[in-house]
C-alpha cells in the first residue's frame, strides 16, 4: 500500500471510531424536559457515581457496588421499586433513601437541578 493510501486509509478508520464513542448532547431527551446530558456526564464524574456503577460514556466509572448503568432508558424500574421514567428518576438520584429505606446507594446532597441533569444523561443510555 503506498503511503497516501495508507494515510487515507489510517484517517478513514480514526473517524470511524471517533464516530462510535459516545458524546454527550445538550438536547435533553423527552424524559427529562430541560436537562443537559452533557452537565449530567460532568455531575456523574464529579459525584464519583462510577466509584459504584458501570456508566457508559463516563471515564472511569467501573465500579461494581452498584448495578451496571449500562441501557438504563431501557430498564422498566428503578432500584426495582419505581417505573423508570423522568421524574422519578430524578427523585431517586435525590433522596435514593427515600425511597429504598435500605439501600446502600448514599444521599450525595444531589439538588434537583443536577438530578435532572444526571437523570438527562442517563436516560441517553441505550
Amino acid at each position: 500500500m503506498t503511503a497516501p493510501r495508507l494515510v487515507g486509509a489510517a484517517a478513514l478508520a480514526a473517524a470511524l471510531l471517533f464516530a462510535c464513542v459516545r458524546t454527550p448532547t445538550r438536547v435533553p431527551p423527552p424524559q427529562v424536559p430541560g436537562g443537559d446530558p452533557g452537565r449530567g456526564a460532568a455531575l456523574i464524574s464529579s459525584f464519583g457515581c462510577g466509584s459504584c456503577h458501570v456508566i457508559p460514556g463516563v471515564r472511569d466509572a467501573d465500579g461494581t457496588v452498584g448495578p451496571p448503568l449500562t441501557d438504563f432508558s431501557d430498564r422498566g424500574y428503578i432500584a426495582g421499586e419505581l417505573p423508570n421514567n423522568g421524574d422519578n428518576l430524578i427523585r431517586w438520584i435525590m433522596d435514593p433513601r427515600d425511597v429504598e429505606p435500605g439501600t446502600a446507594m448514599p444521599d450525595l446532597g444531589v439538588t434537583e437541578s443536577q438530578a435532572r441533569d444526571i437523570a438527562a444523561y442517563l436516560f441517553t443510555l441505550r
